[in-house]
C-alpha cells in the first residue's frame, strides 16, 4: 500500500510524537508541531497515537492513493478536496483506489496533518519516525517530501475499518456523518493570547522589558519555522549586559538574543542554548502556537507554575475523554472489537 506525492507543498514531512531520550547526545526531539492534531488524526483512523502522519505546511500538496484507503485529516484548514469535492476534516474518510487529495487555499492555521489507517511506513531512527531536517534522518530519507516520492503505508493494522457498507457510487469517498466537537479542539486562533510562566532568568531583564512582555502584541515573523518561532516587537533588555551559561532548553522556552527580539523554542529546537530565557509557553498552548501562521500576531498572559500543571492535568483528562469518545463511536460504526485503546 502506498501514496504517490505529485506536489510536495510548501514543506510536508513524515512526523509522529518525536524521538526521546536523545537529547543529552544533542539530538532534538522534532515530532509533529501540533501534537494535539497528529494524536486525532491518528485515533480517527484507529491507529497507535504514535504512528507517523504527514505535517504539510500551508498548502499545495497534491497526492494521489494506490489503493482503497481510510484516512483522517487535521489541523488547519487547507481546503482539501477530491475530485473538486470537499473532503470534511476531523473524521474518517474512505478514498477509493486512484484518488488524488489535493489541499487548495489555506483557511484557518499553517499545519495540516494527514493520517492513513496503518500508519506511515517508514524506518525508525533512534526509536521515531519524525523527520529531523537539519540533522537529515529520520522519515522520508530525511528529508521533506518531493514530487515523485511513494510513502509506503503499512498492511498490518490497516484493516482495523471496514470498508463502508454505504458508498454512493457518484461520490468519490465515503465520510462519516459525525466529526470532533470543536469544544474540545485547542483555543486555535491567528492572533491569539499565550499562557507562560516566567523563564529561568526574568527577574534579569529591566523593569520595562519585564511590563512590556505581557502589554505588547508581537509579530511573527517569516523567519519563523519548525525549529523556532522568531517574533518582532519593542526589543526586550536585560538591566545588565553578561554572558549566561548553556543550559538545556525545552518545548517552548522563549529565549531573547542580544537583539531584544524573543524566538519561541519549538520541535526542531536545539538542546541547549545560552541565551536568556524570559519565559515557558504553558504545554497546553503549544499546538495552538503551532497553528499561528507567519505575519500573524501573539500576545503573552503570565500564569504560575501552578495554574500551569493545573492546565496540563484537565488537558490530559480531556484528551483521555476525547480518545474514548473516538472510539466509541467508530465502535457503533464499525462495530470494532476489543479493547479501548487506540
Amino acid at each position: 500500500m502506498s501514496i504517490t506525492v505529485i506536489k510536495p507543498g510548501l514543506l510536508s514531512t513524515v512526523q509522529d510524537l518525536g524521538r526521546t531520550r536523545y537529547g543529552k547526545y544533542g539530538v532534538s526531539m522534532s515530532g509533529a508541531m501540533d501534537h494535539f492534531s497528529h494524536r486525532t488524526a491518528n485515533w480517527l483512523v484507529r491507529n497507535d497515537e504514535r504512528e507517523a502522519t504527514l505535517e504539510l505546511t500551508w498548502s499545495g500538496f497534491t497526492a494521489q492513493f494506490e489503493q482503497d484507503q481510510w484516512i483522517a485529516i487535521t489541523g488547519g484548514d487547507f481546503s482539501p478536496a477530491i475530485e473538486g469535492v470537499s473532503v470534511p476534516m476531523w473524521r474518517p474518510v474512505f478514498v477509493r483506489r486512484g484518488s488524488i487529495l489535493t489541499f487548495h487555499k489555506p483557511i484557518t492555521g499553517c499545519r495540516s496533518y494527514l493520517a492513513v489507517s496503518g500508519g506511515i511506513d517508514v524506518p525508525e531512527v533512534m526509536g521515531s519516525r519524525s523527520t529531523y531536517l537539519r540533522a537529515g534522518i529520520g522519515g522520508f530519507q530525511g528529508r521533506v517530501l518531493k514530487s515523485g516520492d511513494v510513502i509506503r503505508v503499512k498492511t498490518e493494522g490497516s484493516n482495523k475499518l471496514l470498508h463502508p457498507n454505504e458508498f454512493d457510487e457518484g461520490s468519490p469517498f465515503y465520510s462519516v456523518k459525525w466529526s470532533v466537537p470543536t469544544t474540545l479542539f485547542p483555543s486555535y486562533h491567528d492572533h491569539p493570547t499565550i499562557r507562560v510562566t516566567c523563564g529561568n532568568q526574568f527577574d534579569d531583564f529591566d523593569m520595562e522589558s519585564r511590563k512590556s512582555l505581557y502589554d505588547q502584541t508581537f509579530q511573527v515573523t517569516p523567519q519563523s519555522d519548525r525549529m523556532g518561532y522568531r517574533l518582532s516587537g519593542a526589543p526586550l533588555r536585560l538591566s545588565s549586559v553578561g554572558e549566561y551559561t548553556s543550559e538545556a532548553v525545552s518545548l517552548g522556552t522563549v529565549q531573547v538574543p542580544a537583539d531584544g527580539q524573543p524566538i519561541i523554542l519549538m520541535a526542531d529546537r536545539q538542546t541547549h542554548g545560552g541565551y536568556p530565557k524570559i519565559a515557558q509557553v504553558a504545554s497546553i498552548d503549544i499546538p495552538v502556537i503551532a497553528q499561528v501562521p507567519p505575519g500573524s500576531s501573539i500576545r503573552f498572559s503570565e500564569i504560575t507554575l501552578k495554574e500551569a500543571e493545573t492546565l496540563f492535568i484537565e488537558w490530559g483528562q480531556k484528551i483521555q475523554f476525547l480518545s474514548k469518545m473516538i472510539y466509541m463511536r467508530l465502535k457503533e460504526e464499525f462495530h470494532v472489537t476489543g479493547g479501548s485503546e487506540l
